[in-house]
């Protein structure tokens, strides 16, 4: 949870920096064309120039005036939903990247270290290796001396355990996927509601009349579905650094029952 709130922080003050230094830049760039117009009149070229420049740097200021309109309490909760679910989600493809392990090269020292050294040298090797496969080997080769039925358990059961890790916060991440569009369609409901609500009170149907709830309707509805398809996305790739990870820990399980059996044999 620390790394979560520590890279929500992070977002944070990205987003705040970012938008310190857009609004400094506008500003200066306003106070800069202003004194150019006043001190010499610019060539028709320059001010076409000029008017695009102001276009494009007016981005930010246009996002924030589209912010303000779709409704400041609905639009934040939407946005909170984002950065948070996108935390969550570089959190666990930080901790899925750092998990996965050469199972290859794994399972050729634990054999190497068991048939030169016994189980101790094979546990070592585990003992001394990153992630969830080489725990399972380390609880499997812990148990060797209770036979080979005991062993096979112990993968399995820690096999689950380590699957239990794997998929943490998936569920905070799916909740946001689902909450984001949510919060959008209700203020698509609100922002309704205040469009008849001014038809009532002018007792005239006009575009004028119901535009701005319509407004305030479309612009929820729309970043909740962006933000929906943002966080599927990243939840999506989860998903298959995890399957990738699972499937190695069940093949590498395999081999090292193997592997077992084989040391066994040979000790008889």
């Amino acid at each position: 949870m620390k790394k979560v709130l520590a890279i929500v922080a992070l977002f944070a003050v990205m987003a705040f920096g970012i938008s310190t230094v857009v609004a400094q830049d506008s500003t200066a760039t306003a106070e800069t064309t202003q004194l150019d117009s006043v001190a010499t009149p610019a060539p028709a070229d320059d001010a076409v120039v000029e008017e695009v420049v102001a276009e494009e740097g007016g981005i930010h200021k246009a996002l924030k005036t589209k912010f303000i309109e779709g409704g400041a309490g609905f639009m934040a909760a939407v946005t909170f939903c984002l950065i948070f679910g996108l935390a969550l989600a570089i959190e666990r493809i930080i901790y899925l990247t750092l998990s996965s392990t050469n199972t290859k090269k794994l399972l050729a020292e634990v054999e190497k270290a068991i048939n030169e050294g016994g189980v101790d040298a094979a546990m070592e090797v585990c003992r001394n290796t990153r992630g969830p496969v080489a725990s399972i080997f380390y609880q499997g080769l812990s148990r060797y001396d209770e036979g080979i039925e005991v062993v096979e358990k112990t993968v399995a059961s820690y096999g689950g355990v380590q699957l239990g890790n794997l998929e943490k916060n998936l569920s905070w991440i799916g909740l946001f996927i689902g909450l984001a569009p949510m919060l959008g369609f209700m203020g698509t409901v609100i922002g309704m509601i205040e469009a008849f609500d001014k038809i009532q009170q002018v007792g005239d149907i006009s575009a004028t009349v119901v535009a701005g709830g319509i407004k305030v309707a479309l612009l929820t509805t729309l970043l909740g579905l962006i933000v929906a398809v943002i966080l599927q996305v990243f939840y999506t790739l989860v998903l298959s650094k995890i399957e990738d990870l699972v499937n190695d820990m069940e093949d590498s399980s395999i081999s090292l029952l193997d592997i077992i059996v084989k040391y066994n044999k040979d000790n008889k």
